[in-house]
C-alpha cells in the first residue's frame, strides 16, 4: 500500500548515511553525530531527520522526533510521521 511504502521512504532515508549514495550523495542522515554529547548529536540527529524527510518524501510530514537512551548511553530514534492526503 502507499502507507507501506512511505513508511519504508522514511525508515530508509533515516537508516542511510550521507554521502553513500553514489547519484545521489547528499540522500541520508549526516553521521557526524557520532561520539558527540548526547544533548548535540540529539540535535544534530533531529535536525537532519527533519531536513531528509522534507526534501526525500514530500508525501509525509514529521509529527515527532523522539529518543531512548539505554544504560550504555545507546540512543534509538522514534520517528513519527503523518501521511498527507
Amino acid at each position: 500500500s502507499v502507507y507501506e511504502e512511505i513508511a519504508q521512504n522514511v525508515k530508509t532515508i533515516c537508516t542511510t548515511p550521507k554521502y553513500s549514495v553514489p547519484l545521489d550523495r547528499s540522500f541520508g542522515i549526516d553521521a557526524d553525530f557520532i561520539d558527540r554529547p548526547t544533548p548535540k548529536a540529539k540535535a544534530q540527529i533531529q535536525a537532519e531527520i527533519i531536513q531528509a524527510i522534507r526534501k526525500y518524501e514530500p508525501r509525509c510530514k514529521l509529527s515527532k522526533v523522539s529518543f531512548e537512551e539505554d544504560f550504555d548511553g545507546k540512543l534509538s530514534v522514534k520517528v513519527r510521521i503523518a501521511i498527507n492526503r
